[in-house]
C-alpha cells in the first residue's frame, strides 16, 4: 500500500504547486485568501491526510532558515498553513516561499547618512504630503502579487501573524505540533507592530524617492485628533468597510461597549482619563504595559495583554470596522485590518504611546529576559531584502532613525477624581453589607475571607454585574515598598465562550457602578477581548483561560484605602456580552 500512498502524494503536490501559482497570479487581488475555492481546499487536505497516512506518527517540519533556540519564538517559514478568523472561516494568508531565498541580519541604519523620518499627526498634514504619501499607497497596490511591497501583500502580514498561519520554529516533540505564533496578547505585541510599520515605512519612501518619509499617526490622544482624520475619506486612504456611524465628525470612543449614548464632551474627557490609567497609573511595570510572557513551544503560550493593547487598541480596532459585515471587518478584524490605511495611522500612535512610555521611564531597560530580546521575525525590506529582526534591534526609535512630532499630552493631566469622596463611600459600602448580611442575601456580594475569591474551575458567569470582597496580604506599605512592587488586582480564567468582542470594567470601592467610567477614580480597568485570531484548522488545541492584571497602588491611595484591609471589586459587563464571559476568581498578588 505504500507505493500508491507516495505516487498519490506526489501527484496531489504537483497539483497543489501549480494551483497554488495560478492562485497567485491570477487570483483576485481584492481577497487575502489567495487559496479560496474549495476544490483547493479539499487537495490541500488530501495533502495533508496523505503526508498523515505514511506514518501512523504524524510529523511536523521543523525546517527554519535559522537554527531553533530555547524558548525565543521564531516563525518556521516553510510551515505557513491555512488559519481561522474569529467566526471559524478559513483563511489562507500565506506568501510564496523558497528555502533557497537568502535571508540577512538586521543592521541599524547609518545616522552619518540616514535621514530621520517625522511622524506626524494625521489631521495636521499639508496637501503635498498627503499627495506624496497618496502616490506612495498606489504605487504599492500597482505592484505585482508577487512583490512583497504590494500592499495587499503588506496587509496580508498582519493576517499571517494575527491568525496563527506560522508554526514556531520549535518542534522538539515529533508527536506534537509546534506552537503557531501570536503577535497578540501578550509582551510581542509592541515589538512586533513596531517592526512592520518600520519596514513599511521605509518601502513607501523608497517607492516615492523620499528618504525622509515618515508614517503619519492618528493623534487619538488629544481632544482635536479624535475624529477619523479627513485624508481617509479620500481615496486612496479611504475603505468601504468601516462603521458609517463613526465616521467624521464623530468622536472615537476609545473605551467603545457598544453604547452611543455618549455626548462629544463625555467620550474626550473619557478617553483622557483611560489614557492617564493605561499610560500612568496603570503601567508602573512592563508586564502590565507590555502583557504576559510568550515563550516557544505548544507549553510556553500564555495570553494577557497589556494596558494599551487591551484599550485603546482594542475598541478603535472595532469602533471603526463595519457593523454591517460580521466581524467588523476590515479594521475590526484581525485577517483583514491592514487592507484600511486607517490601520497604519492607527498603529503608528500605538507605538508612538510605547515611545512616551519609554521616555516616561528614562528609557530604562523594560524587560532583560533573553526569550524576549532575542526573538526574532522576517520582513522584506523597501530593497527586496528578506531581513531577520530581533526585539533587541527595535527598542530603541533613535537608532532606527525615526521620531515623532511633539504633540499635546492633556491626558497626562487627566487623573479622575472619586465619584463619591472615599470616608463617605466607604461607610456606605459597610451599611451595605450588614444590611446584605441582615436579609440573607449575600448572593451578589459574597464576601472572600482568604486571598482571593474563587469561583471553582468553571467559572462564574458574568450574567450581571458581580461585587467581590477581596482581602489585601500587605497594607500600609512604605513608599519604598510600594517603589519596588505594584499591588496588582488580577482576575483570572477569564473565558469569553465565543470569539466575540467582549468587554467588562472592573472597579474598586464603587458605591454605584451604575454610569461610571474611566473618569470615575473608582476605575480600576477594563478587559477587552480582541478575539483570539490565532487557531490552526485541524488540529485540537487546548484554548488557554486569559488573565487581567490591573495596578492599583496609586488608584488606593486616590480612594484612601491604602490601609484597609479589604477592598470591593466589582467586575461590570459591558456591550450586552456577559453571557460570554466567565472568570474563575480574583485575587491581589505584588508585581516587581
Amino acid at each position: 500500500m505504500k507505493e500508491p500512498k507516495k505516487w498519490g502524494f506526489v501527484v496531489v503536490c504537483i497539483a497543489f504547486t501549480f494551483l497554488g501559482l495560478y492562485a497567485n497570479l491570477f487570483g483576485s487581488p481584492s481577497q487575502l485568501q489567495l487559496f479560496n475555492h474549495s476544490f483547493i481546499r479539499e487537495l490541500k487536505s488530501m495533502m495533508l491526510v496523505l503526508i498523515n497516512s505514511r506514518d501512523e506518527t504524524p510529523q511536523y517540519s521543523t525546517k527554519s532558515p535559522h537554527h531553533p533556540m530555547s524558548n525565543i519564538i521564531a516563525p518556521n517559514l516553510s510551515s505557513c498553513h491555512e488559519s481561522l478568523t474569529d467566526a471559524n472561516r478559513r483563511v489562507y494568508c500565506c506568501p510564496p516561499y523558497s528555502p533557497d531565498e537568502p535571508i540577512v541580519d538586521f543592521q541599524f541604519p547609518d545616522p552619518s547618512t540616514t535621514p530621520l523620518r517625522i511622524r506626524r499627526p494625521a489631521h495636521k498634514l499639508t496637501p503635498e504630503f498627503i499627495q506624496k504619501y497618496a502616490n506612495g499607497i498606489k504605487a504599492m497596490q500597482s505592484l505585482p502579487l508577487s512583490d512583497p511591497r504590494n500592499f495587499l501583500r503588506q496587509a496580508a502580514l498582519h493576517c499571517i501573524f494575527c491568525t496563527g498561519s506560522y508554526d514556531q520554529i520549535d518542534g522538539t516533540d515529533r508527536r506534537r505540533p509546534p506552537g503557531i505564533i501570536k503577535i497578540h496578547r501578550s509582551w510581542l505585541f509592541m515589538p512586533w507592530h513596531r517592526m512592520l510599520f518600520y519596514f513599511h515605512e521605509r518601502i513607501v519612501g523608497e517607492l516615492i524617492g523620499d528618504p525622509t518619509f515618515g508614517l503619519p499617526y492618528w493623534n487619538w490622544d488629544t481632544p482635536d485628533g479624535m475624529v477619523i482624520p479627513d485624508m481617509y475619506m479620500r481615496p486612496p486612504f479611504a475603505d468601504s468597510e468601516r462603521d458609517v456611524t463613526h465616521l467624521p465628525p464623530a468622536t472615537a470612543n476609545d473605551n467603545y461597549d457598544y453604547d452611543e449614548s455618549h455626548s462629544e464632551e463625555e467620550l474626550i474627557q473619557s478617553n483622557l482619563a483611560l489614557l492617564y490609567h493605561q499610560m500612568v497609573s496603570g503601567a508602573r511595570k512592563p508586564e502590565l504595559f507590555h502583557g504576559c510572557s510568550y515563550r516557544a513551544g505548544p507549553d510556553g503560550a500564555c495570553d494577557g495583554a497589556g494596558t494599551i493593547e487591551l484599550a485603546p487598541h482594542n475598541p478603535i480596532h472595532t469602533w471603526v470596522g463595519s457593523s454591517l459585515q460580521p466581524e467588523r471587518e476590515d479594521l475590526g478584524a484581525f485577517y483583514t485590518a491592514g487592507k484600511d490605511p486607517l490601520f497604519y495611522a492607527h498603529h503608528s500612535n500605538v507605538d508612538r504611546m510605547w515611545e512616551l512610555w519609554q521616555r516616561a521611564r528614562g528609557y530604562e531597560p523594560e524587560i532583560t529576559d533573553p526569550d524576549w530580546l532575542d526573538s526574532y521575525f522576517f520582513f522584506y525590506d523597501e530593497k527586496l531584502q528578506l531581513t531577520r529582526i530581533k526585539i533587541r534591534d527595535v527598542l530603541q526609535i533613535s537608532k532606527l532613525r525615526y521620531t515623532y512630532e511633539e504633540a499635546d499630552l492633556p491626558w497626562l493631566n487627566a487623573k479622575p477624581k472619586p465619584s463619591i469622596p472615599p470616608k463617605i463611600a466607604k461607610n456606605m459600602l459597610k451599611m451595605r453589607e450588614i444590611n446584605e448580611v441582615r436579609n440573607g442575601s449575600m448572593g451578589r456580594l459574597r464576601s472572600a475571607t482568604h486571598l482571593s475569591m474563587h469561583f471553582g474551575s468553571e467559572g462564574r458567569i458574568l450574567h450581571e454585574m458581580v461585587r467581590i470582597k477581596v482581602k489585601r496580604p500587605r497594607v500600609c506599605r512604605t513608599e519604598k515598598e510600594k517603589a519596588e512592587e505594584e499591588e496588582v488586582l488580577v482576575v483570572y480564567g477569564i473565558k469569553v465562550l465565543k470569539d466575540k468582542y467582549a468587554k467588562f470594567d472592573v472597579f474598586v470601592n464603587a458605591v454605584n457602578e451604575t454610569g461610571l467610567g474611566p473618569q470615575a477614580r473608582e476605575f480600576a480597568g477594563t478587559f477587552v477581548n480582541g478575539r483570539m485570531g490565532a487557531r490552526r484548522p485541524m488540529v485540537n488545541e487546548i484554548v488557554k483561560k486569559t488573565v487581567l492584571k490591573v495596578g492599583i497602588t496609586e488608584l488606593l491611595e486616590d480612594l484612601e484605602a491604602d490601609c484597609d484591609e479589604f477592598i470591593w471589586v466589582s467586575l461590570v459587563p459591558r456591550c450586552h456580552m456577559g453571557d460570554y464571559i466567565s472568570f474563575q476568581g480574583v485575587t491581589i498578588d505584588f508585581m516587581r
